[in-house]
């Protein structure tokens, strides 16, 4: 993979992004490699059990969109929303696969504008997909998927506060 082109392709993509929603909807985005893939990963510090490292926390929500050698080669940029270890949140009481139906049963009106997305995974993968990869318009692609996101973002918020804990 060459992974400068697609890590200043993800960047450029980031850049990209109205500034403005990005604020008002407090949502963060982050640009690099993990492991064998080059990502650009969007989300919000309150989605985290550690705000301070909400881009590594090890429970924490956000959107992500990849690619590794073999979605290059598939000609595919990867797409998800991962929840992981929402037990651990202190303020809410989430049941892992309970927040999962909630999300996608909400989501489910939004399917149609995610190519190729899948909602039938376990509760770690809200949802999944890909679209097709064009070195061409790689750019482009990205942004979508992230404008997607941002239109849907509220749907994480209104999940989580359905397991919101009351204190007497």
């Amino acid at each position: 993979m060459n992974t400068s082109f697609y890590l200043e392709s993800f960047q450029r993509a980031a850049d990209r992004l109205d500034q403005k929603i990005l604020n008002e909807k407090s949502i963060e985005v982050s640009v690099g490699v993990y492991l064998d893939s080059v990502f650009i990963k969007l989300y919000k510090k309150s989605w985290s059990v550690n705000p301070l490292e909400a881009l590594t926390s090890e429970s924490r929500i956000f959107f992500s969109a990849w690619v590794t050698d073999t979605s290059i080669e598939k000609q595919r940029v990867m797409y998800n929303i991962h929840a992981l270890k929402l037990r651990k949140f202190k303020v809410y009481s989430i049941e892992s696969r309970k927040f999962a139906e909630i999300f996608r049963k909400s989501f489910k009106a939004h399917e149609s504008n995610w190519p190729n997305v899948a909602t039938n995974y376990g509760p770690l993968t809200l949802m999944e997909g890909w679209t097709t990869l064009n070195p061409e318009n790689f750019q482009d692609e990205v942004v979508k998927l992230a404008q997607n996101f941002l239109d849907i973002e509220y749907l994480i918020d209104d999940t989580l506060g359905q397991f919101k804990r009351f204190c007497s």
